[in-house]
C-alpha cells in the first residue's frame, strides 16, 4: 500500500505531465501557446530548467492537497472523474489567484505578457486543470478507515 506522500508524488508528477502535454498539444491545434515552466522561470528570473522543477513541485503540492484534504471532503462525489473535475476547477481558481500574488512578490515587470486571446488562454488553462484533477483522482486510492492516517 502506498503512503499518502507516495500517492501525492506519483499522482502529482503524472498529472503534471498529462496537463503539460495537453497544453503543448493545444498550442499545436491553434490554442494560445502556454508554457507554465517558461512563465514561472521568466517571472522568477531563473533558467527554464528551474521553471520545470518548480512546475512539477507545484503539481505535487496540489496533488498533496487532494490526497490529504479534498479526497476526504469530496467523498460524497462517488464518481472519480467528477471528483477530479471538481478538484481541477478548485486548482484552476487557486492558480488564478496565485498568479497575481506571485506577480506582486516577484515584480510585475517580470510577469509574462499573454500572447493571443485571453479568453482562449483561460479556457485552455481551465481544461488543463480539470484534466490534472481527473488524473489525480484516478490515481489516488479512495478514503477508507484504514487510510485516514497522514502517512498511511
Amino acid at each position: 500500500m502506498q503512503t499518502k506522500i507516495q500517492q501525492s508524488v506519483i499522482s502529482g508528477i503524472a498529472a503534471t505531465i498529462v496537463m503539460t502535454l495537453l497544453m503543448v498539444l493545444g498550442g499545436a491545434m491553434g490554442m494560445p501557446k502556454m508554457s507554465p515552466p517558461a512563465m514561472l522561470a521568466g517571472m522568477m528570473g531563473v533558467p527554464v530548467a528551474i521553471g520545470w522543477g518548480i512546475h512539477f513541485m507545484i503539481g505535487i503540492v496540489f496533488a498533496a492537497g487532494y490526497v490529504l484534504f479534498f479526497n476526504n471532503w469530496l467523498k460524497k462525489i462517488a464518481n472519480k472523474i467528477t471528483r477530479g473535475a471538481v478538484y481541477g476547477i478548485v486548482a484552476f481558481i487557486v492558480a488564478q489567484v496565485g498568479f497575481p500574488v506571485m506577480g506582486a512578490i516577484f515584480g510585475d515587470a517580470r510577469m509574462p505578457q499573454p500572447e493571443g486571446s485571453m479568453v482562449l488562454m483561460m479556457i485552455g488553462s481551465l481544461m488543463g486543470h480539470v484534466v490534472f484533477g481527473i488524473v489525480i483522482a484516478m490515481l489516488v486510492k479512495p478514503v477508507t478507515p484504514f487510510t485516514k492516517q497522514i502517512l498511511k
